[in-house]
């Protein structure tokens, strides 16, 4: 057939030999192999075998790292039940005297909080943070992507998942000689309404109709640096958007303004978390709004913007926050196939 015969060939040459059943399911290829003796080995031959090992074994390693790290999922949806209080913590230095500063929080509701008698002021001086490492202004470029990073499920557990909360650092000793601090630090925190409200920070006799004496104008300098401000459970070691920036102006007549849109959020690798206000496992007891364990966080986040300008004297120069709180709920879930998936 085709001219073996002519030839003197025989096409049982190129194939393994007959023989009984067993040598067969022995010999069995479902890929036929040529003769050695009609086959010739190339130099390359090893070194592409040896490529296709080691670009196997990376692909390999890379789907399985793909696969453990995971995916994220942000799920968007109207925040239900019922909440009635939101923390507020604040870390913010003002280079003016204690004494000369006075802070309120009053909310769309009509409460109003008299901050100063609730949070910490301590004597200071500018020099101790105005050259803070990481300090910086706001939305500067360089610090966008460690904010970036706050906002991923795997960063934000293992950085407060389960653990304590700590609390506010201490106050830096003003040491001997130095007089009194000329700056103030205001920090600690506090409980206000689940509502849209303002929080400032203005002079002594300015601001509320108030008995006492009016701050000599020239004294006023609304300069500051915020070490922390967030909404929520206290978490030291997560970065928000105001977080250690500062703003210098040399006017005495001064307002800064910052408006934050305040979202309710939950990181998770648990694929039913529990609700910021749903009820707990136990009954008759709300679920604590500063609920966290080693799968779960809730806390808040906000965007930041501002709008500050020299005003005349006939308006309240001061620092001012206005924030909103939204009516969502942000869930960001980290989620990891099965492992037959990866097979």
């Amino acid at each position: 057939m085709n001219g073996f015969t002519d030839r003197g060939l025989d096409e049982s040459a190129f194939g393994e030999k007959a023989g009984g059943f067993r040598e067969n399911i022995r010999t069995f290829d479902a890929f036929p192999k040529t003769k050695p003796t009609y086959t010739r080995r190339t130099s390359t031959g090893g070194y592409t075998t040896l490529a296709l090992i080691f670009v196997s074994l990376f692909l390999s390693i890379s789907e399985f790292l793909r696969w453990y790290r995971g995916h994220e999922t942000h799920l968007f949806s109207v925040e239900k039940g019922v909440s009635h209080q939101m923390q507020i913590n604040l870390d913010i230095v003002v280079p003016m005297y204690c004494h000369d500063l006075h802070i309120n929080v009053q909310d769309a509701s009509g409460d109003r909080i008299l901050a100063g008698d609730l949070l910490t002021k301590d004597p200071t001086n500018w020099a101790h943070w105005v050259d803070a490492s990481g300090t910086h202004r706001l939305a500067e470029a360089k610090y966008v992507k460690e904010e970036e990073e706050d906002t991923h499920v795997g960063h934000v557990l293992g950085e407060v998942g389960g653990k304590r909360r700590k609390k506010f650092k201490k106050t830096p000793w003003l040491g001997r000689g130095t007089g009194t601090g000329k700056s103030c630090r205001i920090y600690g925190s506090l409980e206000g309404n689940k509502v849209q409200g303002d929080f400032h920070i203005t002079a002594r006799g300015h601001g509320y109709a108030e008995i006492g004496e009016h701050l000599d104008h020239n004294t006023f300098n609304f300069s500051h640096i915020i070490n922390e401000l967030s909404f929520g459970p206290f978490y030291p070691s997560l970065l928000n958007p105001l977080d250690r920036t500062y703003a210098t102006t040399d006017d005495h007549f001064y307002k800064y303004q910052y408006y934050l849109s305040v979202v309710p959020t939950i990181y998770t690798r648990s694929p039913s978390p529990p609700l910021p206000s749903s009820p707990s496992s136990l009954p008759n007891q709300p679920l604590p709004p500063n609920y966290s364990n080693r799968n779960t966080i809730i806390t808040n986040q906000y965007a930041a913007t501002s709008q500050s300008h020299p005003v005349s004297e006939r308006t309240i120069p001061g620092i001012f926050f206005k924030f909103d709180i939204e009516p969502i709920l942000l869930t960001v879930r980290e989620e990891r196939e099965g492992f037959l998936w990866l097979l």
